[in-house]
């Protein structure tokens, strides 16, 4: 659901992946591949965010590059708004709705960073699967969301006993001490 808020779908992509990635610069040809929007489109998408100051943009020979700009006082806010709406808990949340997912959490530095504990931004997204979803079915959801978010996205199965008596597996272990985000949860599933 587009929030009402950006003027077009087109915008709210180009600006999650720019405030979701603010360490890096993308050429526009790079962003419009990824996120899948006519160039020409991106470009005018690009110039208005430029001129409001929202993103940086610079010539590297021929190519241009944009990033976020750190310093605009709407950058914190927007990254905020595009996170909830836009980034990976919403696209987890999307894509991992399976048929026999009972329910999906994002664990690792992404659900670290979310709780607050400091580190640098995550390179990855680590989401683990509880139910009985094909293994086929969770790889190419991982494979869909890695596309929309433009970060590798690693899934985990995991049966809903192990989940709950997860004895001497260290990785459900691991999750259940740590920060962890349900990101979908199936209807009638309260686990």
């Amino acid at each position: 659901m587009l929030m009402p808020i950006f003027r077009s779908r087109p915008q709210a992509q180009l600006l999650t992946q720019l405030l979701l990635h603010p360490d890096k610069e993308f050429t526009l040809t790079e962003l419009a591949r990824q996120i899948d929007v006519p160039l020409p489109t991106l470009q005018r998408e690009a110039a208005r965010l430029v001129e409001a100051g929202l993103i940086s943009d610079r010539r590297q020979g021929r190519n241009r590059l944009i990033s976020a700009n750190p310093d605009h006082p709407g950058t914190a806010p927007l990254t905020q708004l595009v996170t909830l709406f836009f980034g990976p808990q919403a696209v987890i949340s999307e894509e991992f709705a399976l048929p026999n997912a009972d329910r999906v959490v994002i664990f690792g530095s992404w659900a670290a960073r979310s709780a607050g504990q400091p580190g640098p931004p995550p390179n990855d997204i680590d989401v683990l699967v509880i139910g009985t979803a094909s293994r086929y079915d969770v790889y190419a959801a991982a494979d869909r969301a890695q596309r929309r978010l433009g970060q590798p996205v690693n899934p985990v199965l995991c049966t809903p006993d192990r989940w709950e008596h997860p004895g001497d597996d260290m990785l459900v272990n691991g999750i259940h001490r740590a920060p962890f985000i349900t990101a979908y949860r199936a209807e009638g599933h309260a686990a």
